[in-house]
């Protein structure tokens, strides 16, 4: 069986491919939203870390008195910090609204290229006309310690200690990291960054998370004017592209989106079980007539058609057992009233010959008693269930030569004709029953054909048939389906004549419905009577419980549709 026949049959494979399908589809769309979440915190963190520089650059920029000072100014912090800054008015660059609100509220923009690989960073100045402008490929250590020169040089506008404690407060507005003075053997350098703290150089310590709670971070530690002081800047956290709390909101995120579509994914199924569930508690309570609507081809489905096929079942054999029941009394009343009439004859009569012929009748109704008992037992096995079948290759040919020889060695005066297939024409079946069937149709064109009976077999595209035909009055096409009802009699007076129960068709028609074919009845083109075909698949075929009405009804579309 193909994936597609599969995904469209098998609930089961529905929906572990479903569920296959929903993880891999929550995993890509975790994958794109992680992908987003992370590109703006990362536009965040670089946007925060360069708010703080650029604001120690252009005051610096702001305190200078004339242009020359400016350039000049420009040009050495351009060489400290290893990238030319520039000057540029603001309406030469098309900023977006979001990064004008980014400079109405002091912040620093960054234009990030991934291709080649740059960063374009602008801060507006004081004067709110210019942007200070810079293009950085790469974040060194010279630009950290670029930074802390700044630093240095806006503090050393401030002389005292407590002024330097403020103005340090109000930077640490702008950064987003914090900024204190602290004693110097407070820090727990060693000696050689101590050596280079005395040199006035700026030290720069790593801290790796593998040894804290937090994240990878640095700390930059500037010497300042003030004796056994310095500056410290940080912890400067790294940037961490996979935090604990984004982690554990994604997989929470997932895990929600998942449960949504195992939930669509299992609803459905629920739902076609509570269907099935409310016909089983009408069936219990002696519904019969509920039938379960569940649409699709699915386990499921085919579950609720079978329940359906077995509720019109139960309900037709319930009913073919009442009819059945009262059909029996009606049919034994006959003959026990004439046996009974007999044995009254048998009292009352003296005369040897009179009781022989009273007892030969009497015989005959018990053969008709016997006869009527083996009609009803075998209809009744057949009513039952599926009787175990023989299947085997039956020839056809060889059939049909057996019955119209028995029928012919009747003694009758009705001529029977075989049109025999093919010597090699074979049909699956289980030839006792098949003979059956044909016996049953002959036996029934016996009493109505008036001189040729024609019986008939062979294969047609795919279906096997048998045919029984006779030139006797033929059937009105009002009454063709009455026919196969038990204990049915179309002319009452001339069933009786020509005997019979009215359980012969019925029998052919369920030994039909189990050979997965039909029956049906029309009119003889060549003999103008009756003419009644069994047709059946000619292989086997894995037989499913189905109603009986619902299976013939639908083998007689296929045949029809021929």
């Amino acid at each position: 069986m193909s994936l597609v026949s599969s995904l469209k049959h098998s609930i089961f494979v529905r929906i572990y491919a479903g569920l296959l399908i929903v993880c891999l589809c929550v995993a890509l769309f975790a994958q794109l939203l992680m992908d987003t979440i992370n590109k703006e915190r990362v536009q965040t963190y670089r946007e925060d870390m360069a708010t703080g520089a650029f604001y120690l650059v252009s005051e610096g920029v702001g305190r200078q008195i004339s242009d020359t000072q400016r350039d000049y100014w420009l040009s050495d912090a351009s060489s400290l910090f290893g990238s030319t800054f520039r000057i540029v008015p603001v309406t030469d660059i098309d900023f977006s609204s979001s990064e004008l609100r980014r400079f109405d509220n002091g912040n620093t923009v960054v234009r990030y290229n991934s291709q080649p690989t740059y960063a374009d960073v602008y801060h507006r100045l004081s004067d709110a006309k210019s942007v200070l402008t810079v293009r950085i490929s790469q974040v060194t250590e010279q630009q950290v310690r670029a930074m802390a020169v700044f630093l240095l040089d806006d503090l050393s506008y401030y002389t005292t200690l407590s002024a330097k404690r403020t103005r340090l407060q109000e930077l640490e507005e702008k950064f987003s990291f914090p900024l204190e003075l602290k004693g110097v053997n407070a820090l727990g350098l060693d000696t050689d960054q101590m050596a280079r703290l005395r040199r006035d150089e700026v030290v720069i310590l790593f801290q790796d998370s593998s040894t804290s709670r937090g994240n990878s971070a640095i700390r930059i530690i500037v010497p300042s004017e003030i004796n056994d002081m310095a500056v410290v800047m940080g912890p400067v956290s790294l940037f961490n592209w996979f935090p604990l709390n984004l982690i554990i909101s994604m997989v929470l995120i997932s895990m929600f989106l998942i449960s949504l579509g195992v939930y669509a994914l299992i609803f459905p199924l629920e739902r076609k079980l509570q269907l099935i569930q409310v016909g089983v508690n009408e069936v219990s309570q002696g519904n019969l007539d509920i039938q379960v609507q569940v649409i699709g081809q699915d386990e499921i489905a085919r579950l609720s058609a079978t329940f359906n096929a077995m509720t019109e079942h139960i309900k037709r054999l319930i009913e073919s057992q009442r009819e059945l029941t009262r059909a029996v009394s009606h049919e034994l009343r006959t003959p026990v009233a004439r046996i009974r009439f007999a044995v009254d004859m048998l009292a009352d009569t003296d005369d040897e010959d009179s009781r022989f012929m009273q007892r030969d009748y009497i015989d005959e109704d018990i053969e008709a008693l016997n006869g009527l008992i083996d009609e009803i037992l075998t209809y009744a096995k057949l009513e039952e269930g599926s009787p175990k079948l023989d299947l085997e290759p039956v020839n056809l040919r060889e059939l049909v030569e057996q019955v119209v020889r028995e029928t012919n060695a009747l003694g009758k005066s009705i001529k029977v004709v075989g049109q025999l297939p093919n010597a090699k024409v074979t049909a699956i079946a289980d030839r006792r029953y098949l003979h059956r069937v044909i016996q049953n149709l002959a036996g029934n064109a016996l009493r109505y054909a008036e001189t040729t009976i024609v019986i008939s077999a062979g294969v047609k595209k795919g279906n096997a048939f048998v045919s029984v035909e006779d030139d006797g009055h033929g059937i009105p096409e009002e009454d063709r389906e009455k026919v196969f009802i038990p204990f049915s009699r179309l002319d009452d007076s001339r069933t009786r004549a020509s005997g019979g129960y009215g359980l012969g068709l019925s029998i052919v028609s369920r030994i039909a419905f189990w050979f997965n074919g039909s029956m049906k009845v029309d009119e003889s083109n060549s003999l103008g009577g009756a003419r009644f075909v069994m047709t059946w698949p000619i292989k086997p075929l894995t037989q499913v419980l189905a109603a009986d009405e619902l299976t013939q009804e639908k083998s007689d579309r296929d045949i029809s549709g021929e």
